[in-house]
């Protein structure tokens, strides 16, 4: 629902924050208010004069998901003050796209667990960073396991084969919900085309239009020097959506946790001539 009071407030304090040097504007004559003038905000933004003062006065229309962003680019609003803006009009902001940076927070967090492998993805599952452990345990050159999975046998060789029906429909639900939450985005077309061109087996499993986010999963791994390990996939979600963080955890029940122990020992040498 519209905050109608709150979202007037808002951009009314965000228009007397900025300058006009701040947005590209000469600064013109004396000005008898601090910040922009109302009329510059709608000419920065597209908009009439008379809707961005109904906006600001509380009485205006329901504003438009694209008014609203084009309202917070006029004001130079960052994303906090941008989601904000968004919830103040009543509509669930734009997703946030992080691209291939990874946070120095978060690879600050994730360096400190060496007990365990651990990745950091894109919501594509395009690999940006893992530690040592996940290394020595995955290889170093798988750089998108879920596009490697259904283009190379290889990779498929890691894994039981009685367990590769289950992920390979895992993988496809996943993306699923992840093209469905991106629809259009270039980035995700292109992964969905080149694995429709190149693998029937997934082109049969998109047909199925099934859909399901992985959050947690049991998943067994093959290694040249420990043999088959038992891991729990655990997926953390960063507020952005598109970083996902993998942390395997060994098992319970099973010798994962030994073996995990002596491939830290073995160190990230490169045991995976296949990646």
């Amino acid at each position: 629902m519209i905050d109608r009071a709150g979202l007037g407030d808002f951009l009314r304090r965000r228009r007397e924050l900025l300058r006009p040097a701040d947005v590209g504007l000469p600064p013109g004559v004396r000005r008898r208010t601090p910040g922009l003038r109302r009329e510059e905000v709608a000419q920065l933004a597209g908009l009439s004069v008379d809707y961005y003062t109904r906006l600001e006065q509380a009485r205006g229309p329901h504003p438009s998901e694209g008014v609203v962003g084009t309202v917070a680019r006029a004001l130079r609003c960052d994303l906090d003050e941008r989601d904000h803006l968004f919830h103040l009009a009543g509509i669930a902001p734009p997703p946030r796209r992080g691209g291939r940076h990874v946070d120095p927070g978060l690879l600050a967090l994730v360096d400190h667990l060496t007990a365990v492998p651990a990745r950091i993805h894109t919501d594509l599952h395009d690999v940006l960073w893992q530690n040592p452990l996940a290394a020595t345990l995955f290889g170093s050159g798988i750089t998108n396991p879920v596009r490697r999975w259904f283009t190379d046998s290889a990779l498929r060789a890691c894994t039981p084969e009685e367990d590769r029906a289950a992920l390979s429909a895992a993988h496809v639900r996943d993306l699923r919900a992840t093209a469905a939450r991106r629809s259009g985005d270039a980035d995700v077309v292109e992964l969905v085309d080149d694995l429709l061109a190149r693998s029937a087996e997934f082109r049969e499993l998109w047909e199925r239009h099934e859909v399901g986010v992985r959050r947690v999963a049991r998943k067994r791994f093959t290694h040249p020097e420990v043999g088959l390990v038992h891991l729990t996939c655990q997926v953390l979600l960063t507020p952005e959506s598109d970083r996902v963080v993998l942390v395997y955890f060994p098992t319970e029940g099973t010798d994962a946790r030994e073996k995990l122990d002596l491939l830290r020992v073995i160190g990230t040498q490169d045991l995976h001539p296949s990646a």
